[in-house]
């Protein structure tokens, strides 16, 4: 028999960012990570223009970072793929480009996004809108 763990997320407090991404990044994430999932949620929607974003702590370790909107965004991938997200889903979207891409890099962080990679693709597969994210990243 096959049991499925239900993987939750929580929105990290404003007073406990910086702690967060500090112990899972350390200076990778204002430095590299942060700047990268910016930029790739612009190039995957022309709607994104910038803005606040939650951050969130998944219960198997991961986590992903989010547009405050309750708008959804037009977003249109390499891969062909166009269709609307809302926030949430351009965030997934775009943290799982990020991490992919920089868990090929040299450093020694690229284990660490390839885990993080894996910990937020299993969170997707429960999200309301696993389809259109993985549309857009398959």
């Amino acid at each position: 028999m096959n049991t499925i763990d239900t993987i939750s997320s929580h929105c990290v407090p404003d007073g406990d960012r910086v702690s967060l991404t500090t112990q899972l990044f350390g200076m990778h994430f204002p430095m590299q990570l942060e700047p990268f999932v910016f930029d790739m949620a612009g190039r995957l929607s022309s709607d994104y223009t910038s803005g606040y974003w939650k951050f969130y702590a998944l219960s198997n370790g991961g986590f992903y970072m989010a547009p405050q909107s309750d708008r959804n965004f037009h977003v249109a991938s390499e891969n062909g793929y166009q269709g609307q997200l809302s926030a949430d889903a351009l965030g997934i979207t775009a943290c799982l480009y990020a991490y992919s891409h920089l868990s090929f890099t040299d450093g020694e962080m690229a284990q660490t996004y390839a885990q993080q990679y894996h910990w937020l693709r299993d969170y997707l597969m429960m999200h309301a809108e696993v389809r259109a994210i993985l549309g857009a990243t398959d």
